[in-house]
């Protein structure tokens, strides 16, 4: 069975993935241990790891018998890419609004 690669707001949009993420965010975790924050069935993490896998979100390193689950900036740059071109597109706006505000004012 095949799990879809989502784009990175489909991922980001589950709140069990983002928890996952906030708790990654202080230090790697096996897959089990992760698993043990959440009331859902060790498979059911997995399909939610192997989704945040495939978004570059985060990678699993096996070490022994273990998979150790790590925050990986891919999937945040998407993000970031995203919000930074709102960012300046509001900082247009308001830079032009302040001009306009700007040019009132010296008429008064």
């Amino acid at each position: 069975m095949s799990t879809q690669t989502l784009d990175v707001f489909q991922v980001i949009a589950d709140p069990s993935r983002r928890q996952m993420m906030q708790l990654l965010s202080k230090e790697s975790m096996t897959i089990n241990a992760l698993a043990e924050n959440f009331d859902m069935s060790r498979p059911a993490v997995s399909k939610h790891i192997k989704i945040m896998h495939n978004a570059g979100f985060i990678s699993i390193k096996t070490i022994g018998r273990e998979r150790y689950c790590t925050l990986k900036q891919d999937g945040f740059n998407e993000l970031q890419q995203f919000i930074n071109y709102f960012d300046k597109f509001w900082q247009s706006k308001l830079k032009k609004l302040q001009m306009i505000l700007d040019n009132k004012s010296k008429l008064n």
